[in-house]
């Protein structure tokens, strides 16, 4: 087990824990899960760097994807060092044994302080936004979350919330807030006040069954508070 700060030569990477099978990290905002078109470096090859250079293993290094956050979302993250491990940690993925919670500001003040919510989104390839449609409109997919208010500052009208996702469509939680007006902090993708340089998204919450001890595990880690995340104080 390996807990700490590792630099590379583009970020400190964050380790929660490290063992033979699986590494959980700290994914940074705005640095994307996998290789994407800009060309900038990304979690995967992060760590690949940092595993090749501890280890000094030769040759290509394996890391498997097990699940994505979109690059503006930072929080915790789980890779798995061997083919075995991946497939595993997939499985459960599908399985809904996999658990991620979030936390996020919105705008304005949720009409319940508990509720859950149900669409149906469908994905727009071209523009790579997802809206909410009727049910039974083709290629849509349903989206189920639950949310729960943390606190609502009066003051700049904004609440912190705790999701929790049933479902892992794309820019779920970004949709469904914003289809019913309360669209997240420094989403400029789906219509916000413009508070805040960066979207108010962070998953501070993993919890899956470790592929060879087969023991439930389970890492939090709060988002620093800074910008719109200064709700969080007191």
């Amino acid at each position: 087990m390996v807990d700490g700060r590792r630099k590379n030569n583009m970020k400190e990477l964050e380790i929660l824990y490290e063992d033979n099978h699986i590494i959980v990290v700290v994914k940074p905002v705005n640095i994307p899960s996998q290789g994407d078109k800009t060309g900038d470096e990304d979690m995967l090859n992060i760590i690949k760097k940092y595993l090749k250079e501890k280890y000094n293993k030769p040759g290509e290094v394996y890391l498997g994807l097990v699940h994505r956050l979109d690059r503006p979302t930072g929080g915790v993250m789980v890779f798995a060092k061997t083919s075995k491990s991946a497939s595993r940690l997939s499985d459960q993925v599908r399985n809904k044994e996999f658990h991620k919670k979030y936390l996020c500001i919105v705008d304005g003040k949720m009409e319940k302080e508990k509720d859950t919510f149900r669409d149906f989104l469908l994905k727009n390839e071209k523009t790579n936004t997802s809206k909410v449609v009727k049910q039974g409109t083709k290629n849509s997919k349903e989206a189920i979350l639950d949310y729960e208010v943390l606190k609502y500052d009066e003051k700049i009208n904004l609440s912190l919330l705790k999701i929790n996702l049933h479902t892992g469509r794309h820019h779920q939680i970004r949709v469904q807030m914003a289809y019913r007006n309360h669209s997240l902090s420094g989403d400029q993708k789906y219509g916000c006040r413009g508070r805040g340089k960066g979207l108010a998204l962070w998953a501070y919450y993993l919890s899956f069954i470790h592929p060879t001890k087969k023991e439930r595990m389970i890492f939090e880690k709060m988002p620093e508070l800074s910008g719109s995340w200064k709700i969080m104080e007191n």
